[in-house]
């Protein structure tokens, strides 16, 4: 059991784990190679999982101070865990190709203001 429950600075540590996570499961694949690998598809899609969790738990009054479609990462974390026998590999790919930096920007820039 644990002490306590993880804050909001915490849960934004977790969420740039998870992008960390992804850039090094990814980082030496194509396209090509990625879509051909089962168990780097189901990591990654964990982490987005745990991106997704992790920012329901952070507060919106931090998280409304900055421009970013927090949405677009609560919906992802929804849509792999619901919607799981439509998920295509390819917008996971684009996803974590094309839309992490961004985010891992966001996020530190958080860090930094808030805490």
């Amino acid at each position: 059991m644990r002490d306590k429950e993880a804050g909001s600075k915490e849960r934004i540590e977790h969420i740039l784990k998870a992008i960390l996570d992804i850039e090094s499961f990814i980082e030496n694949q194509t396209k090509e190679s990625f879509l051909e690998s089962y168990v780097t598809i189901n990591a990654t899609l964990f982490q987005f999982a745990i991106m997704g969790e992790a920012i329901v738990h952070v507060d919106n009054d931090i998280l409304d101070r900055y421009s970013y479609p927090w949405h677009k990462v609560r919906g992802f974390r929804n849509f792999i865990l619901h919607e799981y026998h439509a998920i295509e590999y390819r917008i996971v790919w684009d996803a974590a190709k094309n839309d992490l930096s961004e985010l891992k920007i966001v996020l530190k820039k958080i860090l930094e203001n808030e805490f």
